[in-house]
């Protein structure tokens, strides 16, 4: 595509919203109040607004390889402090994908040099639940499933975060798991039990207020 397109495209997108809202950028501009922080990966396929339907300004948006959450990663950490703390979200999904490159290179034994600490995350997801996966004998549904409980492992580490903890109790925050299918377009709850999970975890990794 030549880069002019772009920008051709983008005149016809702020054309199109003044038609429908002569006021669209000025109320665009007035700030954001989300509802939503979307964690997501950062595949070019994956567009957090067009597949939750949501409109600029409706959602918080964190996307990296593989929508890994890391205690260490300072960008992760970041945003989500940033979205709790200050635009008072109430809902954080992880959405991970079908089809992801991330996960699917995870389970390789290729050395992938810079990526391979990142992709770790992948593999110790992989050694934590390798009873359920190893049982699995059809390649193509061991992905699928590896994909799935990475979404889920990433869960437990925002709800791992003191501020999620924060405002779970003084708002009722709430954390969801998501699957996205490529092939079909839906979103797919994976119906993660927040309140079960911060049971759980709640002996090592609970923040007093």
């Amino acid at each position: 595509m030549d880069i002019k397109q772009i920008f051709e495209n983008n005149r016809n997108w702020i054309a199109k919203k003044l038609q429908s809202d002569e006021n669209y950028f000025d109320k665009l501009g007035q700030g954001q109040s989300p509802e939503f922080l979307y964690i997501g990966c950062s595949d070019s396929r994956v567009s957090a607004e067009e597949l939750m339907g949501l409109e600029p300004g409706e959602v918080f948006v964190h996307r990296n390889i593989a929508n890994i959450v890391p205690n260490t990663d300072l960008n992760s950490m970041s945003v989500i402090n940033y979205a709790v703390t200050n635009l008072k979200v109430n809902h954080i999904v992880v959405c991970g994908h079908y089809g992801c490159g991330g996960v699917l290179a995870a389970m390789q034994q290729a050395d992938l040099g810079i990526l391979n600490p990142w992709l770790r995350n992948i593999r110790d997801v992989y050694r934590i639940h390798v009873n359920e996966l190893d049982a699995i004998t059809d390649e193509q549904q061991k992905y699928k499933r590896l994909i799935e409980l990475n979404v889920q492992e990433q869960c437990i580490n925002v709800i791992k975060t003191a501020e999620v903890q924060k405002a779970n109790s003084q708002r009722n925050l709430k954390v969801y798991g998501w699957v996205f299918d490529i092939h079909t377009g839906k979103l797919i709850d994976l119906e993660i039990d927040f309140d079960k999970i911060l049971k759980d975890i709640t002996k090592i990794y609970k923040i007093k207020n």
